[in-house]
């Protein structure tokens, strides 16, 4: 039973050839035809050719320049001229893909009129993304690196925006970072000069108190109780013991608050000192910039066509012509084979 399933099998198999055989002029015409059709409408005429134009960079690992080239951190060194991750890739991905970027290519470029966009059209900017989107490509490539591809019918118009696309995506990223970077430097600013107004208002309070001759509140303390020793056992009641107890007095008077003073001035001062250092590290990050992307190609006008690719569209256009009539006469055959039963 099973062999008689296989010759059946066969016999069909051998039928189908038989038959489309039988056709082939049929099936040979109809692909011709759809050759001639898929070369004609493939032409320029009926689809313009665009022009491939490519930039390849890598994201930088830099974040901090203070840290880089400043941090106490001997790691940080490396980090001026790593080279970033695959999380710094998809970083740099989602600026790309973001409006930012998008409009300001847009407008610089004029791609509504560029693209041939109905201006009065209600969906306008609905056409004119979906259209940029299928000319502007992004990437992260199997070794981290970010690939920007822009497809025109300009040649020159191709390269420039993905040119252009490459150094907006480094400005965009710079700005964005040193936005939150100014307002750091200027929260750790505000505290560096709170602090220094502070330090300023105890040495002049110092400088009052050093007027009623307190200069070092210990040793003085010491000297003058010694001497006053000496002086007690000389004559209790001598006017050198006098002058010594009224200075005692001052000294008592404002001893405390020069004490007290002083120490805290010591230790504003070594907060400042502390304060200082992130002030300057938090002022270049402000204040400087470097690049964060490394490029690796710049885009350049293409001399040939990227697409359509004809023959691809010749090839697809054959066979599934051909394809597509052979299923057509078998079922035809099929129908009137039932019918005629």
């Amino acid at each position: 039973m099973q062999n008689n399933d296989i010759q059946n099998q066969s016999f069909s198999a051998i039928g189908l050839v038989l038959f489309l055989w039988k056709k082939k002029f049929i099936l040979l015409g109809i692909t011709f035809v759809a050759i001639v059709a898929a070369s004609i409408f493939s032409a320029p005429i009926f689809i313009p050719p665009k022009y491939k134009s490519t930039v390849v960079l890598f994201p930088s690992a830099t974040n901090s320049i203070s840290k880089a080239l400043l941090g106490d951190n001997p790691s940080y060194k490396q980090d001026l001229l790593q080279f970033g991750e695959e999380e710094d890739a998809e970083q740099l991905l989602q600026i790309l893909n973001s409006s930012k970027i998008r409009d300001r290519i847009i407008d610089k470029y004029h791609l509504l009129k560029h693209y041939d966009i109905d201006s009065t059209n209600q969906f306008k900017r609905t056409l004119l993304f979906k259209e940029y989107e299928s000319n502007i490509k992004y990437r992260r490539t199997e070794n981290m690196a970010v690939e920007i591809t822009v497809l025109d019918i300009d040649p020159q118009m191709a390269s420039n925006i993905a040119n252009d696309i490459a150094s907006l995506l480094d400005s965009v990223k710079i700005k964005m970072q040193k936005e939150r970077a100014y307002r750091g430097f200027e929260i750790v600013r505000n505290e560096y000069e709170l602090r220094r107004n502070e330090i300023q208002k105890k040495e002049d309070s110092l400088t009052q108190l050093r007027k009623y001759g307190i200069q070092d509140y210990e040793t003085q303390a010491e000297m003058m109780n010694q001497q006053l020793a000496i002086e007690i056992a000389r004559n209790p009641n001598s006017a050198a013991v006098k002058a010594l107890e009224k200075k005692m007095e001052i000294l008592a008077m404002y001893g405390g608050p020069y004490v007290s003073l002083r120490d805290a001035l010591e230790h504003e001062k070594k907060l400042l000192t502390e304060i200082k250092s992130k002030y300057d590290k938090a002022k270049i990050d402000a204040e400087e910039e470097l690049p964060q992307t490394f490029m690796v190609d710049r885009a350049y006008p293409a001399e040939k066509k990227s697409y359509p690719v004809r023959w691809v569209i010749v090839a697809i256009a054959a066979l599934s012509s051909l394809l597509l009539t052979a299923f057509i006469l078998v079922i035809m055959d099929g129908i009137k084979r039932e019918t005629g039963a």
